[in-house]
């Protein structure tokens, strides 16, 4: 049953990338339409990483959590290299819980 369900699913997620190059000339999008997506694609970035960042499970994260993703989104803003955010991020979070913030 496992399989079949992976093969089904498999298939629909190759139907769905095939189909944006084969069908981009046979329709066209307004640009109200395109600039809505876009912003809708940053508010769902936003609201996953803001999800991730304050919740664990279905509890708050408490307060290290988020401050080591902010410091690593301020990093990854001013463009630093990604190994420093990571590496700044869990360090922010793990220095943060040794001194006792939850």
């Amino acid at each position: 049953m496992n399989i079949v369900a992976v093969l089904v699913l498999a298939a629909g997620t190759y139907a769905f990338r095939v189909a944006g190059p084969l069908l981009r000339d046979r329709f066209e999008v307004p640009d109200r339409i395109r600039r809505l997506l876009s912003t809708a694609a940053v508010v769902l970035l936003f609201a996953l990483i803001a999800t991730a960042a304050l919740m664990d499970g279905q509890r708050f994260a408490g307060f290290a959590l988020p401050a080591g993703v902010l410091a690593g989104g301020v990093l990854a803003w001013r463009r630093a290299p990604f190994i420093v955010v990571v590496l700044v991020a869990a360090g922010v979070t793990a220095g943060l819980r040794l001194l006792g913030v939850p």
